[in-house]
């Protein structure tokens, strides 16, 4: 089977053009190609498929087999894969994804995509939609208590969910500590996606992720996206933040007036091969 190594940001993903390869067991397929000592390494593997209503659907399994709804840096890759390889040469680009169908704008210099703009939609704020089982319309800065610390978290959900708090120096946690403890509270029905920011600025911040099933990654989208939302929401800055991942920047911003969270940054190709499935 054919596949490419694809990375937005240091987020990588192994990704398979489904309009040519057939994949019988995807869950599967993921866990084995996705480990970094064994496999070919990776957060995951995400399938290229035919849609009926867009232009292309991205299928996104993460490494260790569960199904993920929506990635933010890997629809970038997406239409990066689409556009180049010249399975659409649409711009914008239509992409169907588990979390419905999201609008890329592509910025394109001698015939290849150098970054993308996603239409994310509107962040989903009520819990029982996010989901996560606490009280109110929305959940903000709510104490809650994690391995016996009491954080204040924010709740928001890109179609899949995620928890944000605000810490004094991303590089001081102990993220594969605290990480699962998170990811596996039982306030998280579906786990959860964690983002740990440090504020630089009304328009600047750090970031790093915990994304369920993968770890600790070094670019999250979606988490991005919902990062920048609840710093609106807690007035840590502005609707538009330039968001320092691990892996590189992205810019996210969370339009007033229609309530869409755009967001921008680059995909690359890594390498093509054939792997034995």
């Amino acid at each position: 089977m054919k596949f490419t190594k694809m990375q937005g940001i240091g987020n990588d993903y192994i990704y398979i053009n489904c309009f040519q390869e057939k994949v019988e067991n995807p869950s599967e397929l993921s866990v084995r190609l996705s480990d970094r000592r064994f496999g070919i390494g990776s957060d995951g593997i995400i399938l290229i498929k035919p849609s009926s209503k867009a232009d292309c659907e991205m299928d996104i399994y993460n490494a260790d087999g569960s199904r993920a709804m929506m990635c933010g840096n890997g629809i970038r890759c997406v239409g990066k894969y689409v556009y180049d390889r010249g399975i659409c040469r649409k711009n914008p680009l239509r992409v169907d994804t588990q979390s419905g169908v999201k609008t890329l704008y592509l910025h394109v210099e001698n015939g290849a995509v150098q970054t993308v703009r996603v239409d994310m939609g509107a962040p989903i704020l009520a819990p029982a939609e996010i989901p996560v089982t606490l009280p109110g319309e929305r959940a903000v800065n709510v104490p809650y208590t994690v391995s016996g610390r009491e954080e204040h978290i924010t709740c928001v959900s890109m179609g899949n969910p995620h928890c944000v708090l605000f810490v004094e120096d991303v590089d001081a946690l102990n993220l594969e500590k605290i990480g699962p403890a998170f990811e596996h509270a039982p306030i998280f029905p579906q786990r959860v996606n964690t983002e740990f920011i440090q504020v630089l600025s009304d328009r600047e911040v750090r970031m790093r992720v915990w994304e369920r099933g993968s770890g600790e990654t070094w670019a999250c989208g979606t988490g991005a996206c919902a990062a920048a939302v609840a710093c609106a929401l807690n007035g840590k800055t502005g609707r538009k933040v330039l968001l320092h991942l691990r892996g590189g920047d992205l810019t996210v911003t969370w339009e007033e007036t229609s309530g869409t969270v755009f967001m921008e940054g680059p995909a690359a190709f890594v390498f093509d091969g054939t792997v034995d499935v």
